[in-house]
């Protein structure tokens, strides 16, 4: 069993791929040891020292960490313990607990097969993906959420900038599709609800974004871990040539100002195909 890693745009968090389902739709989070012994993997996995939240997907396990660690120690517990629970052919979830239990973690009911679902894989193979590949980066259907008419993604590399027209196009096309979200932005991030997390965001809000919303462009956190804000800007503002200023003389001076205990203002904006000026993994 090869078991694959692939960096975030937040360095606290890594993704593992087993190389076969993990869920066979949705998503399900853990943000303690005590939720998780509703899985058997996610309640190993807590037991590794400093691993502070598990996320698993469909084909992937997201893990967060606490900071002052190092993944390159914590690597070798993690991966052992991924191949021993898929080695043993124990199930994912503990004896008793319903599907309830994942959707009181945070997962969606997403339909994988059916009409809707066969429309939007078939848009997503002919006209999406080519162009997300030209970009150095792949889309994957995830599922579609009827409840919200929502359909979830994962992006890789440049692809994430193809959002805002992957739902323009499957909207036209797929009438039952209201939204398209990223599968990225439903992965629990406790530095939001921190107080460094609360005071950046206020900062976006009352400060930042009045401003830039005037341009067009909208400027989003991520998530704040190890004393860092991690931004994304969008709208106008992705792939502005002015981004760097408006980072570094803008965004930059106000969350520090603000908020002093942020030592780094990252960027995770895709603003050229497939490229991230700005963030550098691990740093």
């Amino acid at each position: 069993m090869f078991i694959q890693t692939e960096e975030t745009e937040n360095p606290s968090e890594l993704k593992f791929l087993p190389g076969r389902q993990v869920l066979p739709a949705g998503q399900m989070a853990f943000s303690d040891a005590e939720g998780a012994k509703a899985s058997p993997l996610a309640d190993r996995l807590f037991a590794v020292a400093s691993v502070e939240a598990v996320s698993l997907g469909t084909d992937h396990i997201t893990l967060t960490k606490a900071g002052g660690s190092e993944w390159k120690t914590l690597k070798p517990a993690i991966l052992g313990v991924i191949m021993d629970h898929f080695t043993s052919g124990e199930g994912l979830l503990a004896d008793g607990v319903a599907a309830e239990k994942a959707a009181a973690v945070g997962a969606p009911e997403l339909v994988t097969d059916g009409d809707i679902s066969e429309q939007i894989k078939d848009l997503l193979e002919t006209r999406i993906r080519p162009v997300a590949k030209d970009q150095d980066g792949d889309v994957t259907y995830l599922g579609f959420d009827p409840d919200h008419e929502r359909v979830h993604l994962a992006f890789v590399g440049g692809a994430s900038s193809l959002l805002g027209g992957i739902q323009t196009m499957l909207r036209h096309y797929v009438p039952e599709v209201g939204e398209v979200v990223d599968q990225a932005d439903f992965v629990p991030k406790p530095g939001l609800d921190t107080a460094e997390g609360l005071a950046v965001q206020k900062v976006l809000d009352e400060q930042v974004n009045p401003g830039v919303a005037g341009h067009g462009g909208h400027i989003s956190l991520v998530d704040v871990a190890d004393n860092t804000a991690y931004i994304r800007l969008e709208g106008g503002c992705q792939g502005c040539g002015m981004a760097d200023v408006t980072l570094k003389q803008g965004v930059e001076v106000a969350i520090k100002d603000n908020v002093p205990s942020i030592v780094a203002v990252l960027d995770t904006t895709e603003h050229e195909g497939g490229k991230n000026p700005y963030f550098q993994p691990g740093k």
